[in-house]
């Protein structure tokens, strides 16, 4: 975890050298942008911080270790659904549910339906057909 808190630590600190950069040159009259770029900067230091605090309770990574081999990071990444459909129709219902928040309201309930429709079936995949445990 050491590479990811010193990653979001140096987002924070960037955002915070660009909000004091934004807030100087534009004398602070408009005050979104400085203030939008600080709670960017809080965000980065406040996920580095929760990665430090869960990092110090867990056990060293192999990640981690400096004489750490590559077969012990060797495992399962995650079950993913082989041949699955289900994401694609989501993606497609959220394409047109995010459409409509832009282009008109009605259009979200042409994309809240099948969007539905697809999530359940993503999730329930593996209670029913070929692949049902």
């Amino acid at each position: 975890m050491k590479t990811e808190i010193k990653f979001f630590g140096i987002i924070g600190v960037f955002f915070v050298g660009v909000a004091l950069l934004y807030g100087f040159w534009t004398a602070r009259v408009e005050p979104v942008g400085w203030v939008a770029l600080s709670l960017c900067a809080g965000l980065g230091f406040m996920i580095a911080f929760f990665l430090w605090t869960v990092g110090r309770k867990l056990p060293l990574r192999p990640d981690d270790d400096e004489d750490g081999e590559i077969d012990q990071i060797a495992g399962a990444y995650g079950a993913f659904s082989p041949f699955s459909w289900w994401p694609l129709w989501l993606a497609l219902s959220a394409a047109l549910i995010f459409l409509g928040v832009a282009a008109g309201m009605f259009i979200s309930a042409f994309g809240l339906i099948p969007g539905v429709w697809a999530l359940c079936g993503w999730v329930f995949e593996y209670y029913s057909g070929e692949h049902a445990h």
